[in-house]
């Protein structure tokens, strides 16, 4: 178990671990060099060398979780889709029941005649609110005055050789 403690071997292949693949750790101890051995920039070098492993572990355990979340959303999201389509689907049956409850008053030919015009008019309506609310969309205003600021403070290479060689 090079470079791996027990602990983390036994969480990574429980159910608790949830499949995650074992992260490298640093020992607390050093149990091959006897104290007072090692010169203060060995224990340095020892030391940043751990706090580097430390990260490491550290960025790869959270790239490790958030991997197995995003797969998670992504196969929650899927199951949304499938419902939106069966939805958007079976809407075909609302409308045909709708265009045969019409006909017991009505001709056959007017009752679905009045649910397609429904339909029309109610596409009408969500096209003419999404267009509404497509041409609000405005250009990032404060990005672009913040950066002609930032244009404005941060001088020049031109202008400022240019000032150079007039004064010179």
């Amino acid at each position: 178990m090079s470079g791996v403690t027990r602990a983390q071997h036994n969480a990574s292949g429980s159910p608790d671990g949830a499949g995650l693949p074992p992260v490298p750790s640093i020992p607390l101890s050093d149990f091959e060099a006897a104290p007072g051995e090692q010169s203060i920039g060995g224990l340095v070098r020892e030391a940043t060398t751990h706090l580097s492993t430390l990260l490491r572990s550290e960025l790869e355990l959270a790239k490790a979780e958030l991997g197995a979340e995003v797969k998670k959303g992504v196969k929650g999201s899927v199951y949304f889709i499938l419902a939106l389509a069966v939805l958007a689907f079976s809407m075909f049956f609302l409308f045909f029941t709708l265009g045969e409850l019409l006909s017991v008053w009505l001709p056959r030919w007017g009752g679905f005649g009045i649910v397609f015009v429904l339909m029309l008019v109610s596409a009408g309506l969500l096209g003419f609110l999404g267009y509404r609310r497509v041409r609000t969309i405005r250009g990032p205003k404060r990005t672009i005055e913040t950066l002609k600021d930032t244009g404005k403070v941060l001088p020049r290479r031109h202008t400022a050789e240019a000032e150079q060689q007039q004064s010179a």
